[in-house]
């Protein structure tokens, strides 16, 4: 069976998730094509109904292993879910979104120390826009913000929490900037006690980024780093930096080729202060890159994708291990037949040498990754694959390098 390739994944990109604002206001084990010894188990396969339906996001892990995370669709009323994964291969799903407290998750979640986990919906809540939401150990549900378009709509990507308990992050439409309706997108703080702040605007003019999709990185300093996937000089995409009073610097402007276009997935940042991430298109085949944003701002293309076997369109983050080496998904290219391919694993080392440790096929082990990897203490990877799988509803899988 032939598998579509979606591009700007993380469903409902660019015009179509503003056309879609305006309407939805409301453990079987793998061994398949291991390359260089690596193996590959699938942890759990969805079926597509009250269990979820195509998880395209980051997931989280806690000190027992278990693994949490969302998916798009499927659940009681099927608007998604927020499922936990346990070392079992046990799923459970925790909540099912109705559309009133949230629709569409389309983005992962943070965890704090006393188990209770903090995300986004794309859609739903008071105003349809999205909510920022807080899921107790016990199971009980908080919206704790509906956005409103004018302080943010349609978040897609994962929180982040600083020591204080209050929670960051952005939203790819919404604010007060021009661009296709609600807006070009923010950058806001939600505060332990409640209470919401718009810290950035996007206005996609004067070199200013627009579309923020990716999660924020936080800096020793508590400034705090991202991508938008269009604006800047060229219209490409930016890298930028917020400083705590809320000041934005546009660090780097993607042209498209050689260095790339639409950074979506947020960046990955060294004990150097050295910024890393991938676009999903652009470099010398046009295919997606993986890049390097020194600090003094100078950008390196590290690897650009060919679209072939190397795979293509990497819109899932990036993660480092000590010695500088760097693992992500792409959602396409591979040797298997998925109209484009069904994507691959990869890792790039420090010298630009990319080895791909894994091809998806679109059967049991998935297809489509597009989310993010995680490490455990022992240096496996965990993902997941938005379709593919046993039932055609997507994966969870492990990777031992």
């Amino acid at each position: 069976m032939k598998r579509a390739l979606r591009i700007l994944v993380r469903p409902l990109r660019g015009v179509r998730i503003a056309l879609a604002l305006a309407i939805i206001l409301v453990a079987t084990a793998v061994a398949s094509r291991p390359l260089q010894a690596q193996t590959f188990t699938v942890l759990y396969a969805f079926t597509g109904g009250v269990d979820g339906w195509e998880p395209l996001v980051d997931l989280v892990r806690d000190g027992a292993g278990n693994l949490y995370g969302t998916t798009v669709y499927g659940g009681t009323s099927g608007y998604g879910v927020v499922f936990k994964l346990a070392t079992t291969g046990k799923e459970t799903t925790l909540h099912s979104f109705t559309g009133a407290d949230g629709a569409l998750p389309n983005a992962g979640l943070v965890r704090d120390g006393a188990g209770n986990l903090y995300g986004t919906t794309l859609y739903g809540g008071a105003s349809g826009y999205g909510v920022v939401f807080k899921l107790a150990a016990t199971g009980k549900e908080t919206v704790l913000l509906s956005f409103d378009g004018a302080d943010g709509a349609g978040s897609t990507a994962d929180l982040v929490r600083d020591a204080s308990g209050n929670l960051y992050g952005t939203t790819a439409y919404g604010g007060s900037g021009g661009c296709n309706y609600p807006g070009c997108g923010v950058v806001f703080r939600l505060g332990k006690t409640g209470g919401e702040t718009v810290l950035h605007s996007f206005t996609g003019t004067g070199g200013d980024g627009a579309n923020p999709y990716g999660r924020l990185v936080r800096g020793t300093a508590g400034n705090t780093y991202s991508t938008t996937e269009l604006g800047g000089a060229y219209n490409h995409g930016t890298v930028f930096e917020l400083d705590k009073t809320g000041k934005e610097t546009v660090l780097y402007s993607f042209a498209g080729k050689p260095d790339g276009e639409a950074p979506i997935a947020g960046l990955v940042r060294d004990a150097a202060g050295n910024l890393y991430g991938t676009t999903v298109y652009g470099g010398a085949s046009g295919y997606g890159t993986v890049f390097k944003l020194g600090r003094a701002g100078k950008e390196t293309v590290l690897y650009s994708f060919t679209g072939s076997s190397d795979g293509a369109f990497p819109s899932a983050g990036l993660v480092v291990d000590a010695a500088g080496n760097l693992y992500g998904a792409a959602q396409g290219g591979g040797s298997s037949d998925c109209n484009g391919g069904c994507g691959v694993l990869f890792k790039v080392d420090k010298s630009g040498k990319e080895t791909v440790l894994y091809e998806f096929t679109n059967g049991d082990d998935g297809a489509g990754p597009v989310a993010s990897l995680i490490w455990d203490k022992a240096g496996n990877l965990y993902g997941t694959a938005e379709g593919g799988g046993a039932y055609g509803a997507g994966t969870v899988f492990k990777l031992t390098p």
